[in-house]
């Protein structure tokens, strides 16, 4: 799906420069469920920046589905986020002054899916993630928990390839982010390649594959080590 060749990230500091990414290289293969551990600082959300082209300024070689994104403007970057690339923030980011049902709709709305079928995939949506009694509440009246499934079926309503969570189960208490793991998984059986950025290193086995980083040097251990 993705294959990174020597991708490397600095920044100005003190006159000199200061690294966030050291020659990363990497491969994503198709449904693939892979955990990035490390401390903080280690360069785990600047990855997933790069990864979910939010960030275009780094030097290396970055491929997407066998598209060079290292040539691409920005709309064309833009184009592959919107279409095949879904995130899960550890804050939410749910739109306050919208409903459950509206903050589904707002991904649809951006990728021009007629209104209809928009009405259809919000329907379905609220039905498979067991929220439809929450279809007309605002985030404020939900929990941690609620907002956190609202924000994975936002992700997914638009049907991604790829979903980035940077620390989906960050802010949840344990039943909750068991609720959110599971989930995730569900996703991965059904085809869905998902890069996680975790701390919790139970968390992090679930997948198939787990990635550490430290001071932007990546380090490839077996699930389960």
């Amino acid at each position: 799906m993705l294959k990174l060749e020597n991708v490397e990230k600095s920044v100005k500091h003190q006159g000199g420069r200061l690294w966030l990414l050291r020659q990363v290289n990497l491969v994503v293969l198709e449904g693939d469920f892979l955990s990035v551990l490390g401390p903080s600082g280690s360069g785990k959300t600047t990855l997933l920046n790069i990864l979910g082209m939010f960030d275009y300024d780094w030097q290396g070689g970055y491929y997407f589905k066998d598209q060079p994104v290292h040539e691409m403007k920005p709309a064309q970057r833009q184009a592959i986020t919107r279409n095949h690339i879904g995130f899960v923030f550890q804050q939410y980011h749910l739109l306050d002054d919208l409903t459950v049902a509206e903050n589904l709709d707002v991904p649809l709305g951006y990728r021009d899916v007629p209104k209809k079928e928009r009405q259809a995939r919000v329907a379905d949506i609220l039905d498979r993630f067991r929220i439809v009694g929450k279809k007309d509440l605002y985030p404020n009246q939900l929990s941690g928990g609620q907002q956190q499934l609202v924000a994975v079926a936002r992700a997914v309503i638009a049907r991604p390839s790829l979903i980035l969570a940077d620390e989906p189960t960050g802010a949840l208490h344990s039943s909750q982010g068991e609720m959110i793991m599971e989930l995730l998984e569900e996703l991965n059986e059904e085809g869905i390649t998902i890069i996680q950025v975790t701390h919790n290193e139970e968390y992090a086995a679930r997948g198939n594959r787990k990635l550490e980083l430290f001071d932007g040097w990546i380090k490839e251990t077996a699930v389960g080590a």
